[in-house]
């Protein structure tokens, strides 16, 4: 496998100073704090032009989104996804050598086979039935992807078990309308909405039993179409600048994770910065710490108790001074966005990133499968950190990355070579820019505060809604239950096309990956539960304490969050 030689154009200042919050004792010891790169601008070796402020009231001028580290020479997607086969069952073929390591090295893309869009792992093998479903085995045997044809209210269903124990449901409605389904209930139901001319995805997200909603401008890139996160507001040009250039000294900020489960978990993975010369290095532990404690929420408790991977390859300095980078990037680009108060997929899709000749990092905001140079199948994680090894071929319908964290176990190993959809990058970059406006929301909300330095008068106003964001329909509250009943289908669905794949000789109908094992944790609210068992047999009320009875177990709510399993 290729390994990643990170080069120079991060400057550390050498503080040696603790981190401000302490890890559980009973979780591995973290590694030493992370030490605070002086800020430059970016990782870049040359100049990164942003927002500069002349004043403390004047609002600052802006340039475009600046560069970073660029590498010469790049090299060749070897093969691209081929159309669907007419054959009844194909198997993936050998693997291919790795290429060497470094920039501009691609990872030969996975063919896709028949009606599974996903590229075929080395040694899986695709059943394709007469109905035009189609089921996928890994090597050992397990169900990794099922889809399914025409059915019902959906034109397309597509079900992959992941690596890590989750399944996630991704339907295409016949009223345009998108479904997607993960473990434990969460997932988002997107819908078409029109205005001023312009089409947006506006979709409705469940999560540990919140119901919030997005935006997304979709785009037409290399034959597909990819949807780019759209603000809903936008904040000062002041504040901009001041988020964008170095703080007047670097302050200590004491973050108050020390007690929380998912920092003790994730402790030897990620160390915040003792100290923050600026509010693209604050922002960059934001990031990081929101991904890590959603992945610790969604995962479930037994999990997590089981304790992480020893073989991790924890976010280093130098990786995250590159994330910084992209952080200080993002704030320049939403400033120039925010004079015309809406995103332009041109400049902040991956259109541009694919074609900057920026080797730029992507944090994952999900779990994905992904598969590397050999053709083997491996995992990214939330919170893991890839980076762009050259500009992908004209043909290309994935990008090449190397690996640059890993949390161990089956995910890619520090230094892999893997092959990225576009759509999937696209999803990383939205996640990126979603966590960033939140954080600039909670920074200016603490500004002044904790040692942060205080935001001068025009950087103080509230952000300024967009007019398509002002006129949009609420979230759907339902939300809960149409995931719930999508799930519901899937389930009925996945075992008739296992079935018919069975019938025709190919793989077989139960032994196989069936939909993962309940799960249930505690803290758990009502909805998360119902979502992933359905509708108990009995419910016992008793005021604030509620029983609910299953076939197998009894779960015991206490203000409506789960206190007891039996």
């Amino acid at each position: 496998m290729g390994r990643l030689a990170l080069i120079g154009g991060i400057l550390l200042l050498g503080f040696s100073a603790g981190a401000d919050d302490k890890k559980p004792t009973a979780k591995p010891a973290p590694k030493p704090a992370a030490k605070a790169p002086a800020n430059k601008g970016t990782a870049s070796s040359g100049a990164n032009k942003g927002p500069t402020t002349s004043g403390a009231n004047k609002g600052p001028t802006t340039s475009t989104a600046g560069h970073g580290p660029t590498t010469a020479g790049a090299g060749h997607t070897t093969t691209g996804p081929a159309a669907g086969h007419s054959t009844t069952m194909s198997t993936s073929g050998p693997a291919h050598n790795a290429p060497g390591g470094g920039a501009g090295a691609r990872a030969p893309v996975q063919q896709a086979h028949g009606p599974i869009s996903r590229p075929e792992p080395r040694g899986s093998r695709t059943i394709s039935t007469p109905g035009g479903n189609a089921v996928r085995m890994r090597a050992n045997g397990s169900r990794s992807d099922v889809h399914v044809a025409a059915r019902g209210n959906a034109r397309a269903m597509d079900i992959h078990h992941g690596l890590g124990g989750g399944r996630r449901v991704e339907v295409e409605r016949r009223d345009g309308s998108r479904v997607v389904v993960e473990r434990g209930g969460r997932g988002y139901v997107q819908r078409p909405y029109r205005y001023g001319g312009r089409e947006y995805a506006h979709r409705t997200y469940y999560r540990n039993g919140r119901v919030y909603d997005r935006y997304y401008a979709p785009y037409s890139y290399r034959g597909g179409f990819v949807s780019v996160y759209s603000p809903v507001a936008y904040f000062a040009p002041a504040y901009y600048g001041w988020a964008y250039n170095p703080w007047a000294a670097p302050v200590p900020y004491a973050w108050g994770w020390g007690g929380n489960p998912w920092y003790g978990y994730y402790g030897a993975y990620f160390t915040p910065y003792p100290v923050y010369p600026s509010a693209s290095l604050w922002l960059t532990d934001y990031l990081i710490s929101q991904t890590l404690m959603t992945a610790y929420q969604e995962r479930a408790a037994a999990a997590a108790q089981a304790g992480a991977p020893g073989d991790a390859a924890p976010l280093t300095p130098q990786v995250k001074g590159l994330i910084a980078a992209e952080v200080q990037r993002q704030i320049a680009l939403e400033n120039t966005e925010a004079k015309n108060a809406q995103a332009d997929p041109a400049s902040s899709g991956i259109n541009r990133l694919m074609s900057d000749n920026v080797q730029h990092v992507f944090v994952a905001g999900r779990d994905l499968d992904v598969t590397d140079a050999g053709g083997a199948e491996c995992a990214l994680s939330q919170g893991d950190a890839i980076q762009l090894t050259g500009p992908p071929a004209a043909d290309a319908t994935a990008a090449t990355l190397i690996v640059l964290s890993s949390k161990g176990g089956q995910e890619c190993p520090k230094g892999d070579l893997v092959s990225v959809a576009f759509a999937d990058l696209q999803e990383m970059q939205n996640h990126l820019r979603e966590t960033i406006d939140q954080g600039m929301g909670d920074l200016q909300a603490k500004q002044g505060h904790g040692g942060l330095p205080a935001l001068p008068p025009s950087a103080q106003g509230e952000p300024v809604k967009t007019a398509f964001a002002a006129n949009a329909p609420p979230p759907e509250q339902d939300v809960a239950t149409q995931l719930n009943e999508q799930a519901q289908e899937a389930d009925k669905a996945e075992n008739e096309v296992a079935a018919e794949a069975a019938k025709s000789g190919g793989a077989p109908a139960e032994g196989a990956a069936q939909t993962p094992p309940a799960q249930i944790s505690m803290g758990q609210t009502i909805d998360e539960v119902t979502a992933i068992l359905g509708k108990p047999k009995n419910i016992v009320d008793l005021g604030t304490k509620k029983i609910y009875v299953y076939n197998d177990m009894k779960i015991t709510f206490k203000a409506g969050k789960v206190a007891d399993v039996e």
